[in-house]
């Protein structure tokens, strides 16, 4: 061991498959003691660099050094032994098991097969009294609060006696109060001399935690920097490689009457209970009204309801320009004026094996435009799948090609094309960024302005708190299923938001 080595270096990582460079002579290194953060558009190859870090990928070219020694680590097993810890953004986390039990899995006990719950759950307060990281190791799973399980995430790599502690979005599902919670905790870990490489596309979270930025763009390091040297629009233009508008211009818009008005609406989720109770809302021509909450708090089963895709409870209506939506199937609603970007895009929103031109008209291949006595037009089909394409800035070798092939970002376009072509009254666009780079999220927003400026009444729900507080007229905030409050954007601020989604109303 180098004592005056830094904890990890990687040298010029390459990383091939086929068709595609991943890597291309990368250089990394994290300190002791800091937070160094790994940035970049998707694709541009940070999982890759960590999964040959964490031992599932090995690099076709380069070097692994760890306290100034070069190692092979070929095994998420190797990594571990090695001091290395991840903790990844879905939490890898058993439900029906004990913050304890999970902490113990996969470790060897001093009792053969039975573990020894009594000193690992010691252990772990120990190690929740050390870091800040308050935890009852008796808990089930499923009773913690989301924060709570980032904790037992965390707990889970100390236990294991992390020294270098991989961080892949971990804030993707936390209210600000939370992240600013775990902030405290992972700059306490590097004051005892651990080295975090810290994952994330928010960028004043970047800006807020990091000691050192490592960009990556196309495989390749675009640039190193530090916050106090650079701004977020700095950031922005080293990932996508132009100067991109991180806030939407949102120009003074007239809103007119209500176009959808809800009362009264219930809605039975997946688990039998109540995920939507007791809604009442209206959203108004030429009004983005944004939906906050945390994820599973009632905002994906308020957009199926609107659009058709779940029954609601007895005594609700739903009403688009006066028309009642109850009763009425998804093609109808669509025919009166409703357009929906749904949430999970490959399972809703598109087919992965069918051309982009098809999925340009999935919905809608049987008007008069595209079809003729029960027969497609294909030529009709072609030239309309063309133009949008064009229209949309949607990056795909051609029209033929298989849609599960293209980008998320160029999926999502592909959907938002479809969606937008119709000219709704009504828009619902469900997370509509997430999982799309800097560059597709600028024209997105775009799109949702100029529908705005269209008279188009737009329900935009998103976790992203930025992208809620940026494009919207007003924010509806979502708790346990309830609207508990309903801000303008003018009043809006990052901590009030964040403590409505945490269900503090006072």
């Amino acid at each position: 061991m180098n004592a005056d080595a830094p904890l990890l270096q990687m040298r010029g990582i390459t990383k091939r498959f086929p068709g595609v460079i991943a890597n291309e002579g990368v250089d990394f290194e994290v300190r002791y003691g800091e937070v160094h953060t790994l940035l970049g558009e998707n694709g541009a190859g940070k999982s890759t660099l960590m999964k040959i870090l964490f031992g599932l990928y090995a690099p076709d070219e380069g070097e692994v050094l760890l306290r100034g020694e070069k190692v092979s680590i070929s095994s998420p097993s190797d990594a571990i032994a090695a001091r290395i810890g991840m903790v990844h953004q879905h939490f890898m986390l058993v439900p029906t098991q004990t913050v304890a039990e999970n902490v113990a899995l996969g470790l060897k006990s001093k009792r053969g097969v039975l573990t020894d719950l009594d000193s690992v759950s010691e252990r772990i307060r120990e190690i929740s009294e050390e870091q800040g990281l308050a935890v009852n190791p008796s808990e089930e799973v499923w009773r913690l609060s989301v924060g709570e399980r980032q904790r037992v995430e965390i707990i889970k790599a100390l236990y294991r006696d992390a020294e270098l502690l991989v961080l892949d979005e971990p804030t993707a599902v936390l209210t600000p109060q939370e992240v600013e919670d775990l902030f405290v905790v992972l700059r306490r870990m590097t004051e005892s001399g651990r080295g975090l490489v810290f994952i994330s596309h928010k960028l004043h979270e970047v800006m807020a935690l990091s000691d050192r930025i490592t960009v990556l763009r196309n495989g390749k390091v675009s640039g190193h920097t530090v916050p106090a040297e650079s701004s977020r629009e700095d950031l922005a233009q080293m990932m996508v490689g132009r100067a991109v508008r991180l806030t939407p211009e949102r120009p003074i818009v007239e809103a007119g009457p209500p176009r959808l008005t809800i009362r009264s609406l219930s809605v039975t989720g997946d688990r039998g209970t109540t995920a939507v109770d007791n809604v009442d809302l209206d959203v108004h021509s030429g009004e983005i009204l944004g939906v906050a909450g945390v994820s599973g708090n009632g905002q994906r089963e308020l957009a199926e309801v609107i659009a058709g895709l779940r029954d609601p409870q007895a005594g609700a209506t739903i009403d688009l320009d006066g028309m009642s939506l109850l009763g009425v199937d998804t093609r109808a609603r669509r025919d009166r004026g409703l357009s929906y970007v749904p949430e999970e895009r490959m399972r809703d929103g598109a087919i992965g094996d069918f051309t982009v031109s098809e999925n340009l008209i999935l919905v809608d291949h049987g008007g008069d435009q595209f079809s003729r006595s029960g027969l497609l037009n294909f030529g009709a089909i072609k030239e309309h799948a063309a133009a949008l394409v064009e229209r949309y800035a949607v990056k795909t070798p051609d029209i033929d090609t298989p849609t599960s092939s293209l980008s998320g970002g160029n999926i999502q376009k592909v959907i938002m094309a479809r969606e937008l072509t119709a000219e709704p009254k009504l828009l619902i666009a469900s997370q509509p960024t997430r999982g799309v780079d800097i560059g597709s999220a600028e024209y997105i927003h775009e799109r949702l302005m100029e529908q705005r400026e269209k008279g188009t009444a737009t329900i935009v729900i998103s976790e992203d708190l930025d992208e809620v507080i940026g494009l919207s007229d007003r924010i509806a905030v979502m708790f346990e299923g309830r609207i508990i409050d309903i801000v303008d954007s003018e009043d809006a601020t990052r901590e009030a938001i964040g403590l409505l989604m945490a269900g503090v109303t006072n």
